[in-house]
């Protein structure tokens, strides 16, 4: 009895030649019959991408790691700079204020600072004796002050040195951090096949998107399929929303599928969308004009991953990874589909 497994199969390469069959008019049609519109092929609707479910948790698992290790870097980094500023700023506050005790300390010796009794007895009059220790008192209240300004800057100072060097101790388990997770994903892609050597994408893209919503620490937002998918009756989140709008605000407002029920992976959590590389829906394989739209889509993508927040872009065989770049993604059954040589499989954060 057939598995399910190779029913969805069957149904992909199905699916690839009769889209194929159809757009080029040779359906089984008679030489010189007239052709129907381009019939729109829509996207699988099982769970069809390629690679097991394990592989997409450990690349899901694996970028988001990453990408949560470069935020904390890029914050510990932003830190260290301003504390390194401070530093600065306390050095020459300690110049200033020793050169001040200095100065006090020379009055102090002019003026005999030898206390109250001592004023008094070298004084000539009443008045003198006044003067001389209300001087005194004035060179020593100022003194104190001065010093106890220098003892704190210097305080200040060693605690500004300690933070700079617990940054720097951050960054490097971040860094380690950041080499673990890219291992992580380069691993899971060699026990599926893939992850070798690969040509990358040759498109071309000069397209800035707009940045997705942050936190105030520079992390991503904790997001749920709350909102519309405009592509099926299904929810995505927000930042798969912005993303999808903004790829349609660059130029490339080919046929979109986004949510999908059941089965592993992001596009039932919202959090993925395949974007069609011919005009007429997820044909067969993508060649001329519709591969360069592809090869361009998933330039757009890598360009401003940062700023949408991608997990991972997989186009023709091929997939990126925030940590490592372009692989070699091997993982599919052979259709259009699951090889993404039909369109460009989105992921976000």
């Amino acid at each position: 009895m057939p598995t399910l497994a190779s029913a969805r199969r069957r149904y992909a390469r199905l699916a690839g030649l009769l889209a194929v069959a159809v757009t080029l008019g040779i359906a089984g049609l008679p030489a010189g019959t007239a052709t129907a519109a381009p019939v729109l092929v829509a996207a699988p609707t099982t769970d069809d991408e390629g690679g097991s479910a394990s592989l997409r948790e450990q690349l899901d698992a694996a970028s988001k790691g990453f990408l949560d290790a470069q935020t904390a870097l890029e914050n510990s980094t932003k830190r260290q700079q301003q504390l390194n500023a401070h530093l600065e700023q306390l050095a020459a506050e300690l110049t200033v204020r020793s050169g001040n005790i200095g100065q006090l300390a020379g009055v102090a010796y002019r003026t005999g600072r030898l206390g109250p009794v001592s004023a008094l007895l070298d004084s000539d009059s009443p008045d003198g004796f006044l003067d001389r220790a209300t001087a005194l008192s004035a060179v020593a209240s100022n003194e104190d002050r001065a010093l106890r300004a220098l003892l704190d800057t210097r305080e200040q100072e060693t605690r500004a040195k300690a933070a700079v060097e617990a940054e720097i101790r951050e960054q490097r388990r971040q860094l380690d951090q950041m080499a673990k997770r890219k291992q992580q994903a380069e691993r899971a892609l060699a026990l599926a096949g893939g992850g070798g050597p690969s040509a990358g994408v040759s498109g071309a893209s000069s397209s800035s998107a707009k940045p997705a919503a942050r936190n105030a620490d520079g992390s991503w937002p904790k997001e749920s399929c709350s909102v519309n998918d405009p592509t099926t009756s299904g929810c995505i989140t927000p930042r798969t929303l912005h993303a999808m709008n903004e790829a349609k605000a660059a130029g490339f407002t080919r046929f979109v599928s986004c949510h999908r029920n059941g089965g592993s992976g992001e596009h039932p959590k919202g959090r993925a969308c395949d974007f069609a590389a011919q005009k007429n829906g997820f044909g067969g394989v993508a060649t001329g004009g519709d591969k360069t739209y592809g090869n361009n889509l998933a330039a757009y993508f890598v360009k401003n991953a940062n700023r949408l927040g991608v997990l991972y872009v997989i186009w023709f065989k091929q997939i990126w990874l925030p940590s490592s770049g372009w692989k070699a993604y091997q993982s599919g059954n052979g259709d259009p589909s699951s090889d993404h040589t039909n369109h460009v499989h989105l992921s976000v954060v």
